[in-house]
């Protein structure tokens, strides 16, 4: 399933619209990768919030995105992980340490930009 990928301003905005499969997640997190140096990108969302489940190789796979479009210059927030799926989450161990979230699409675009205001250090 392909994940559809909008380019806003100087962001990419993935927004999952159903389960996807290992292949596909890859395939996401290859895409992604792939846009950030094309589009110029200097943020990226990823809304989840149809997923009723975030297993421990869709989790490796959102740390994976975050921190190679980190190495590619972009920030990364992960959107709307509904709480049945962070309780399920923490009851697994699974975690996205290190990685913003934000409740929403709104929250996310918000966080981006405080972001990309801060001081480099």
């Amino acid at each position: 399933m392909k994940v559809p990928i909008l380019k806003q301003g100087n962001l990419l905005i993935a927004s999952i619209q159903s389960a996807l499969s290992d292949d596909d997640l890859t395939e996401l997190r290859e895409e992604l990768t792939r846009m950030v140096g094309e589009k110029r990108a200097k943020g990226v969302i990823i809304e989840v919030a149809t997923l009723d489940v975030i297993d421990s190789f869709a989790t490796r796979t959102l740390r994976s995105i975050a921190h190679m479009a980190r190495l590619r210059g972009a920030d990364t927030v992960i959107v709307g992980i509904r709480p049945e799926v962070a309780f399920s989450m923490v009851q697994l161990g699974l975690s996205l340490a290190g990685i913003h979230t934000a409740l929403d699409l709104d929250d996310g675009m918000e966080l981006l930009r405080k972001l990309r205001e801060r001081p480099e250090s």
